[in-house]
């Protein structure tokens, strides 16, 4: 999926990003998900890889391991601010 949500207000954002979570523990299939946005990458993936700018290339790739099924306020916590600072960090070097 390539930035399904981009388009989106931030309220229609969350309730999508909910439902791709139910849809995806109901199915059981693995979904690869692109965003610009590092929020929507920590909360919805298992796994992160971030790649670098033109031309691409893995920069950083990693678990996420944070517990299922995940609720919004997940999003306060410092577990989920240390995955955000790790792809911000990991952004930063890839762009030397």
């Amino acid at each position: 999926m390539d930035e399904p949500f981009g388009a989106l207000d931030a309220l229609t954002r969350e309730q999508m990003n909910l439902e791709m979570l139910r849809i995806w523990r109901e199915s059981g299939k693995t979904i690869i998900f692109v965003t610009h946005s590092i929020q929507e990458a920590v909360f919805l993936a298992s796994h992160c890889a971030v790649l670098t700018a033109s031309p691409a290339r893995m920069a950083e790739y990693f678990p996420i391991d944070l517990p299922f099924p995940r609720a919004l306020p997940i999003k306060t916590t410092d577990e989920f601010g240390a995955y955000a600072r790790r792809i911000y960090a990991s952004l930063e070097l890839g762009s030397n």
